[in-house]
């Protein structure tokens, strides 16, 4: 999984630090699980919680994302 990251990491290179990211920009561009393993993850404290942006919209804060993948040893 580690390598997989690694290779899709570097789209979020490109995002400005201060952007979003919707669960489709997520998976699987940058990180290499389904949709119910990220927010597994979310429950578990084991990845970045989402921000609601209005209602209907949940996103993750690129810093936090970037920083999360840091703490992997990923980036």
């Amino acid at each position: 999984m580690k390598s997989d990251i690694n290779s899709e990491n570097l789209l979020l290179n490109h995002i400005p630090k201060g952007a979003y990211l919707r669960q489709s920009q997520l998976i699987p561009d940058i990180v290499p699980f389904s949709a119910a393993t990220l927010w597994r993850l979310v429950k578990e404290n084991k990845f970045p919680a989402p921000v609601k942006l209005s209602r209907r919209i949940t996103a993750w804060k690129t810093l936090e994302v970037r920083e999360w993948l840091s703490a992997l040893g990923s980036v």
